[in-house]
């Protein structure tokens, strides 16, 4: 019986696991993102909860993301940080993996960081 528990309570703690949000600027971004050139292609999906386009193709981007293994993925979230709660659940519920990206800096600069002519 101990170790039914035991090997439960792996399980459990394993699919609990929760996605850690790491605070991302513009030019780090940038440089992630260089750092697979000539390796693969990357797709960097800027994304929030108050934006439902961006809500509604997520699920899409997951998938392509777990079917091309050529293909790196970066979702980078910007919401703001009174929604940590909300965000992390959206992530789970999508199986994220252990981490993904929150801006951690104002639009303007991080929109000019990643490419000049973007608007956002």
């Amino acid at each position: 019986m101990k170790i039914f528990s035991y090997i439960f309570l792996i399980f459990f703690n394993i699919s609990c696991e929760r996605t850690k949000l790491v605070p991302i600027t513009g030019d780090k971004l940038k440089e992630i993102v260089h750092n697979f050139k000539g390796e693969r292609a990357v797709l960097v999906n800027v994304w929030a909860l108050w934006c439902r386009p961006c809500v509604q193709e997520f699920p899409m981007i997951v998938k392509l993301d777990q079917e091309i293994k050529d293909l790196e993925v970066i979702f980078v979230n910007a919401d703001f940080k009174d929604q940590l709660k909300n965000i992390n659940l959206f992530l789970n519920e999508h199986n994220i993996g252990q981490f993904s990206y929150i801006k951690e800096q104002k639009d303007e600069p991080f929109i000019e960081a990643l490419h000049p002519s973007w608007s956002g």
